[in-house]
């Protein structure tokens, strides 16, 4: 009787063993889970998701700022405010154009360099052998929460025609450029120092979406450069805070197993230190790309978008159409263009970081099976 009990199969339970059970005490748990994050959701809703499509049906209008854009008399013109920016020629495509040229040049600048300072920086700040790092580490970040709009209006008055820095170029027998006034661009000005003053016919013949190639390949201006050092110089603090946090978690052993093995100093970085480091420098690289296209309150203060509009941008072009020249429709359309511009980075940069961690894996569960199978591969 007991074997014949043993022997005989278990009988099937009513619910499904891959099922949960509705109800009980995991159904309390996402009810009460829901109920502490609806406030977020409605706050969020109503701040956030709300006023992200009024503006986008905004951006499918002709509203002029008068009355309420959702009322029966304002013009719905559809996709034309889209395609203006892009297939139309005209003033509103160029301006577009050249704002993301300066804007592309800005960024192709300014997040390498800031990228290398705040590792650099995090590597001085690191080194046990110097001494006030507290000091230093407050030092290097102060910029960072300094109020832009003060530092921009500092920075005015140091590039100035007398300003500080061109009497800094005067003592070296240089004579510095009209930052705020010369609108070349800085590959311009190189090729007029060798004698090139007139652009090939070859490249003001034609060119993509409305500018010529001459005008593409100018390079920043002087005054972009301006703003481009400010830049560089109050983000680096808050990126270095980031490098150094990731520098103190590299474990110390391994620094020693690579003394021990002969490595010098930079081999140690380039080995050890540098790819322990890759997931910060894709953090930091990711904030950069989309800090520099959201780039607007150094414009405003500085040039807001002068000389001859070569520190035109994106945001400050969308901020100007609309609240300017009151074409609200227009204004909302180039920004959700450059929203979808930051969209597409920020995923390239996932991507990138998911190959990444996918590669680690696989080369993890290998060195798991050849430590599991003797002589597999």
């Amino acid at each position: 009787m007991a074997i014949d009990a043993l022997a005989a199969p278990a009988t099937p339970s009513a619910t499904p063993p891959g099922r949960r059970r509705r109800g009980g005490v995991r159904g309390n748990e996402n009810l009460a889970g829901w109920i502490f994050v609806a406030p977020v959701v409605v706050i969020l809703g109503l701040f956030m998701l709300l006023p992200i499509l009024m503006a986008f049906w905004v951006s499918l209008t002709g509203w002029n700022g008068q009355g309420s854009p959702f009322q029966s008399g304002v013009p719905f013109v559809g996709a034309d405010n889209y395609t203006r920016l892009f297939t139309e020629e005209g003033l509103a495509r160029r301006d577009f154009m050249t704002s993301i040229r300066n804007n592309l040049y800005y960024v192709a600048i300014v997040v390498p360099a800031q990228t290398v300072l705040a590792l650099g920086l995090a590597l001085i700040v690191n080194n046990r052998m110097l001494r006030g790092r507290a000091f230093f580490r407050s030092a290097f970040y102060f910029p960072s929460v300094t109020s832009s709009v003060a530092i921009s209006v500092v920075f005015l008055f140091l590039f100035a025609n007398s300003g500080a820095i061109n009497a800094l170029l005067g003592a070296f027998g240089i004579d510095g450029p009209q930052w705020f006034a010369d609108a070349r661009g800085v590959l311009h000005i190189l090729l007029g120092t060798v004698g090139v003053d007139q652009p090939p016919a070859a490249l003001t013949s034609g060119g993509p979406f409305g500018l010529t190639w001459w005008d593409w390949l100018a390079g920043p201006s002087v005054a972009m450069v301006s703003i481009i050092t400010l830049v560089v110089w109050t983000t680096s603090g808050t990126f270095m805070l980031m490098y150094l946090a990731a520098l103190q978690n590299v474990p110390v052993a391994l620094e020693e197993a690579s003394t021990l093995d002969g490595a010098s100093r930079w081999q140690r970085f380039r080995y050890v230190t540098l790819p322990l480091l890759r997931p910060t420098t894709f953090l930091v690289v990711t904030l950069g790309l989309i800090g520099t296209w959201q780039v607007f309150d150094q414009v405003y203060v500085m040039s807001q978008g002068d000389p001859a509009k070569t520190t035109l941008t994106p945001a400050y072009l969308s901020y100007r159409t609309a609240f300017r020249n009151f074409e609200y429709g227009s204004g909302a359309a180039i920004s959700f263009v450059l929203f979808l511009i930051i969209i597409v980075l920020t995923l390239g940069q996932r991507w990138l970081m998911r190959d990444r961690d996918r590669d680690r894996d696989r080369a993890g569960r290998r060195s798991w099976r050849r430590r599991r199978v003797p002589g597999g591969s």
